[in-house]
């Protein structure tokens, strides 16, 4: 049978409790994000992007990370993370080097300067990540929880 004959599979309706998941769901994909950003630049004058990209460098072997693989782990477009790096660079917290496998890519370097940043941001984005997302969670499995949105990212 083509695909154009066959029938329909039968979805079932959402139950009143999943559509309330989804629609909140979609509200914290937007609303967290800005929040935490919002208090990251008030607070720190420094984006929740910056803070993020300065965080997976930190944690990159010799916290250092190709562009293309940076701008992965933040979940930007490549131009994006480049504007972001060089925004970065000219206020010393990270420099751009060749690769030393292929010579024609760029790994982006947390530089000493950046690490001191990061680690000075760090208690603002903690407890934004608290206020606006953890802190709402109280008595919740957060194991199970953990997983469930693991299976979903992947």
């Amino acid at each position: 049978m083509s695909d154009v004959t066959r029938s329909p599979e039968v979805v079932e309706p959402l139950s009143p409790d999943e559509e309330t998941v989804i629609r909140a769901l979609s509200r914290v994909m937007y609303s967290l994000p800005r929040a935490m950003d919002a208090d990251m630049v008030r607070e720190q004058r420094l984006s929740l992007i910056e803070y993020l990209a300065m965080m997976h460098l930190s944690e990159a072997p010799y916290r250092r990370l190709r562009m293309s693989d940076l701008s992965v782990a933040c979940e930007m477009s490549l131009s994006g993370m480049t504007r972001i790096v060089s925004r970065m660079e000219n206020q010393g917290f990270v420099r751009r080097v060749k690769c030393e496998e292929d010579g024609r890519g760029w790994n982006a370097a947390l530089t000493d300067l950046g690490l001191a940043r990061l680690q000075e941001a760090w208690p603002t984005n903690l407890a934004s990540v608290r206020r606006h997302f953890l802190d709402h969670l109280k008595g919740m499995d957060l194991k199970t929880l953990g997983a469930a949105l693991q299976r979903i990212a992947t």
